[in-house]
């Protein structure tokens, strides 16, 4: 019984262990002598010196004095006692000390005897030896200062005198302490002017240089739009002077005249014996239609070039909206292209005179130029066709991804569903219709996570899913090519090499990076992380190099020919990098669920650009990339694109539920699952988890 109802018990040192902790000091103080100040005796017949002897003596007497202060310590609290109070048995305490012992115990905690509350007795001579004890303390420690004013409070004797000259020497001090205190409260100023002085120095140069560089570019843009209006000109004068040669008129209204020379003919061969004069009037009617006809081409392109103006005017207004709304992210991408231009070019100049994209034109106005039309481009997204995968109640509906094939000519599906269905996107598109059917439907055995079609053969694609089992498909036979078990739980991405189309990557929950062969049944690498395996994706430059997005924020960039750590760790994101996609070989973007998405600089491993505006704390919600735009989906149901210069949306779509029953949709349920582009097109999927799939557009 006693040993279950011990609790749980203290560590302690063994009896053997004690015994000789306590044994060996012994031995050690037999076997060597020194003195009261701990140091060896002096050889016989050497002399001390007087500064040894005295170190020595204020070493035994501070140790004498620690041992003194040990006597005055409560046995209880182990401080200094305070309103000492002493035991029948003879052991002083402090008395809040003693009371709450006894409060619990009858007992003395030094000897143990028998005590109450009635055997305590105050200790005056011992109070009386700590007050003289604090006092001692308090004058080692006091400062001067502390010294003059308890000797003025215990009534020192000072005669006038010798106060006047006291007086006088504090307020001498006191404007030293003042001065020496304004003369540095003056160079903290001092040096606080200079130092905002230098930075406003330095930002004025750089507005100066940012001027000089508008300046610059002012001119440029000017002439050449210059340029181009006398081109417009010459053009104009050229389509004037063919519209007024009566040659070209004639060449342009030649199948009026050969439709009127018909009937002419036709009117002389049947009124054959009428006067001449009949012909001539006939004649002079198909002329003046003539005419009438030119009059009205003339008038026709004329209004069409207004008509044309007007819509151009409109466009025209509608881009300079989206500028003024995203004036302040469009300065900071100018600034920053025409900086790093700039720089640039001034360590090109001494290899290559010719470092302007075009007369008058920099590097950077030409990059940023680029970004400003096709980031003014477009401002919302178009839907176009919309496609429902499957029961639109059911709740299995989620589509975990969607790809397209190498050509663009089909799209793969995958999800909860347990199905990837392969659909032809021409016919999504042309033939809209509430439920179209799948050119291919393949079943698998569980929930599906990921898809990539090879980048070489059309008919093979490869499938991650919840078990952890990679399968390879042909799309054309509808079986499974290679089944791959290596993974020990959910395998969240897939993705086929586009140097190498036999190797593919995969990640998964169980914290492993695989890469795999179509020809080989085992995995050829095994990439072993401390963290869950979000996405893997191929470098599309490169068949050794493979981003890898994790549950610890980071992504890790490997080279396979070396995976015992990474060759580059991008840091930056403050919850698990969810995917991972390039948009050139150096460009890789990321998404996570701190509700972000960031650009990187490959070589650099540093961000270029953190884009925010949609929302995603817990789900995949799909991300694409292409040349120039960067979409992703949000758990508010929209889709979000963006510049890869600009960090605001430059364009977003809310899916619509109108045509559930309102009692029964919740929208803030359903979110985005899976976006992808059509290679460097404006046409992009994007399906959500409600199963529905939509063609959008980028539109202005």
């Amino acid at each position: 019984m006693g040993g279950a109802s011990a609790g749980a018990l203290v560590p302690s040192v063994s009896k053997a262990e004690e015994m000789g902790a306590s044994v060996a000091p012994l031995a050690v103080s037999s076997s060597e002598t020194t003195d009261v100040a701990g140091l060896p005796p002096p050889a016989e017949g050497a002399t001390v010196p007087d500064g040894t002897r005295a170190a020595a003596a204020v070493k035994a007497e501070a140790e004498a004095e620690a041992e003194r202060d040990k006597d005055l310590l409560c046995p209880i609290c182990m401080g200094v006692i305070k309103d000492a109070f002493l035991t029948a048995c003879g052991h002083s305490f402090c008395y809040m000390c003693i009371v709450t012992h006894l409060n619990n115990k009858s007992d003395c905690p030094c000897c143990g005897n028998y005590l109450t509350k009635n055997h305590l007795y105050p200790n005056f001579l011992l109070n009386k030896l700590l007050k003289k004890q604090c006092a001692r303390q308090i004058a080692k420690t006091a400062s001067p200062v502390e010294h003059l004013r308890l000797a003025l409070q215990q009534g020192c004797e000072m005669s006038v005198k010798e106060l006047d000259g006291l007086l006088s020497l504090l307020s001498d001090k006191k404007r030293k302490m003042e001065q020496q205190e304004a003369e540095m409260n003056m160079q903290i100023l001092l040096d606080f002017l200079h130092c905002l002085r230098k930075k406003k120095l330095e930002e004025l140069n750089e507005v100066q240089t940012d001027l000089q560089f508008i300046k610059e570019d002012i001119n440029a843009v000017e002439k050449h739009r210059a340029e181009l209006y006398r081109a417009r000109e010459r053009y104009s004068v050229k389509l004037r002077m063919l519209l007024d040669d009566p040659i070209a008129t004639k060449f342009w209204s030649s199948t009026a005249d050969q439709h009127n020379s018909i009937l002419i003919s036709n009117a002389r061969s049947s009124l054959v014996g009428t006067c001449s004069r009949n012909l001539q009037v006939k004649s002079n009617d198909v002329k003046a239609q003539l005419s009438h006809q030119d009059y009205q081409r003339k008038d026709a392109l004329s209004g069409s070039v207004t008509t044309n103006s007007l819509i151009q005017s409109g466009r025209v207004m509608a881009r300079k909206r989206r500028i003024q709304a995203q004036f302040k992210e469009l300065q900071e991408c100018y600034l920053q292209k025409r900086r790093l231009g700039a720089s640039q070019s001034s360590r090109q100049e001494e290899k290559d005179a010719n470092v302007k994209v075009r007369e008058g034109y920099h590097v950077g106005l030409e990059d940023f130029q680029s970004v400003l039309t096709t980031f003014t481009r477009y401002s919302r997204l178009r839907d176009i066709a919309e496609l429902r995968h499957g029961d639109l109640f059911h709740s299995a509906n989620i589509v975990s991804s969607i790809e397209f094939d190498r050509d663009d000519e089909f799209f793969a599906t995958a999800g909860v569903s347990k199905r990837i269905k392969v659909f032809e996107f021409s016919t999504v598109v042309n033939e809209p219709s509430d439920v179209n059917c799948p050119v291919v439907e393949l079943a698998t055995r569980s929930k599906l996570s990921c898809l990539s079609w090879n980048k070489y053969s059309k008919n093979i694609i490869a499938s991650s899913d919840y078990e952890g089992i990679v399968t390879v498909w042909d799309v054309t036979t509808r079986q499974s090519m290679m089944e791959y078990e290596e993974h020990e739980k959910r395998a969240w991405s897939v993705d086929f090499s586009r140097m190498e189309p036999t190797m593919l990557v995969s990640g998964s929950d169980d914290c492993k990076v695989k890469v795999w062969c179509t020809k080989q049944e085992a995995s050829v690498i095994n990439i072993d992380m401390k963290a869950n395996i979000c996405c893997v994706k191929y470098n599309p430059g490169s068949s050794v190099h493979v981003a890898v997005g994790s549950a610890d924020h980071h992504i890790h960039y490997f080279d396979l020919r070396n995976t015992s750590s990474p060759l580059r760790i991008f840091k930056g994101h403050w919850k698990a990098v969810s995917y991972v996609k390039f948009l050139s070989t150096n460009e890789l973007a990321s998404a996570s669920t701190d509700s972000t998405l960031r650009l990187w600089d490959v070589k650099d491993t540093c961000p270029v650009r953190t884009f925010k505006g949609h929302t995603n704390e817990k789900n995949f919600v799909g991300l694409t990339v292409n040349n120039e735009y960067i979409a992703c989906g949000s758990e508010t149901n929209e889709v979000f694109v963006y510049h890869k210069a600009i960090s605001k949306p430059a364009a977003w779509h809310k899916f619509g539920s109108s045509d559930l029953d309102d009692a029964e949709d919740d929208a803030g349920s359903y979110f985005i699952s899976a976006v992808c582009w059509k290679s460097d097109s404006p046409t992009m999927l994007a399906a959500n988890s409600q199963g529905t799939i939509k063609v959008l557009v980028l539109a202005a």
